[in-house]
C-alpha cells in the first residue's frame, strides 16, 4: 500500500467526470488499498480516486476505526429521501476548510464491488451524505459547489489565507 499524492483545490482535475471503471483486477484492488491509506493518512473519511488524479468511478469510504472499510466501484445514486439533513462536509483536497451543506438524508444506490458483482443498498444519515458528498465528486462537482455563493465565497477566502 502506498499514500498518494493529493490534489489540491483549485486543482482543474477536481472539475473532471470520472470514467466507470470496466476492468476488476489486481490493479483496482490495489488502487483501493492505497486510497484507503491516503485516505487515513489525511485524514478523511472518504475519498475518490480523483482525489488523487486518477478518474475512475472508485470511492473508499470509512467512517470511524470501529467500522468497515466500504469500497464503491461505479457507485450511481438511484433516489434520494424528500427528507433533508444538514451536516459539516469538507474534502481531503482542501483540508480544514469546512461547512454545513443541506442533501437528503436517505438514499438508494447501486455500485460494484472489486469483483464486478452488481449490488444495491439504502443508506440513511452519515453514510448517505458521504456517499452522495463522494458520488459528486465523480461526476466533477467538489462539494463547494452545494454552498450558496457567499458561503462558498468566504470560506475559499478563509482556506487560501490558511494554505498560505
Amino acid at each position: 500500500m502506498a499514500i498518494l499524492p493529493i490534489l489540491r483545490y483549485p486543482h482543474p482535475g477536481l472539475k473532471t467526470i470520472c470514467e466507470p471503471v470496466r476492468l476488476f483486477d489486481s490493479a483496482l484492488s490495489r488502487l483501493a488499498d492505497d486510497l484507503l491509506e491516503t485516505m487515513r493518512a489525511a485524514p478523511g473519511v472518504g475519498i475518490t480516486a480523483a482525489h488523487v488524479g486518477i478518474f475512475q468511478r472508485v470511492v473508499v469510504i470509512e467512517l470511524g476505526k470501529e467500522d468497515r472499510v466500504r469500497i464503491y466501484i461505479n457507485p450511481e445514486i438511484v433516489s434520494v429521501s424528500d427528507k433533508v439533513t444538514r451536516n459539516t462536509e469538507g474534502s481531503v483536497s482542501m483540508p480544514s476548510a469546512t461547512e454545513e451543506v443541506t442533501r437528503p438524508g436517505a438514499i438508494h444506490f447501486r455500485y460494484q464491488d472489486l469483483q464486478g458483482v452488481q449490488h444495491e443498498e439504502h443508506a440513511d444519515g452519515f453514510l448517505a451524505i458521504c456517499i452522495q458528498h463522494e458520488a459528486d465528486q465523480l461526476d466533477g462537482v467538489f462539494w463547494l459547489q452545494r454552498l450558496s455563493k457567499l458561503k462558498r465565497d468566504r470560506l475559499i477566502r478563509k482556506w487560501e489565507k490558511t494554505a498560505r
